[in-house]
């Protein structure tokens, strides 16, 4: 059995909060199990990566807990998170704006290699 999950955020978007919780909340699920958990924020998902912006999103109309509240579960737990370089110019997110959660950069390469190891397995949001 795997023991790696890569999650790649695409169609996540922080416009649309009732979806952004899902993957982080279940990323959590995955780490608290031993699995090691990588999330790839590409196209708009980028910008819940910005100071701020998954802070003031909430994922349910309770809210009772923002996006950025499960983040910082998953990370909590060893999530690591890489914002894709290509997303961000177009998204308007500069490296000096991402949360500190933010484990670094890393794109289509890096989560490629992750698809094509048998050690890993992957959800697209």
């Amino acid at each position: 059995m795997a023991d790696k999950l890569a999650i790649m955020l695409l169609t996540i978007d922080p416009d649309f909060p009732h979806v952004c919780g899902t993957p982080f909340f279940q990323a959590a699920a995955a780490a608290a199990m031993d699995v090691g958990v990588e999330i790839y924020f590409a196209s708009h998902s980028v910008r819940l990566l910005i100071k701020g912006v998954a802070e003031n999103i909430f994922p349910s109309d309770n809210r009772t807990k923002s996006v950025y509240g499960f983040m910082k579960d998953a990370s909590d737990l060893g999530v690591k998170f890489f914002a894709c370089g290509g997303a961000m110019e177009p998204c308007d997110v500069t490296q000096e704006e991402l949360v500190p959660e933010c484990t670094g950069i890393a794109g289509a390469a890096t989560f490629i290699t992750r698809v094509m190891d048998d050690d890993w397995k992957t959800i697209t949001y």
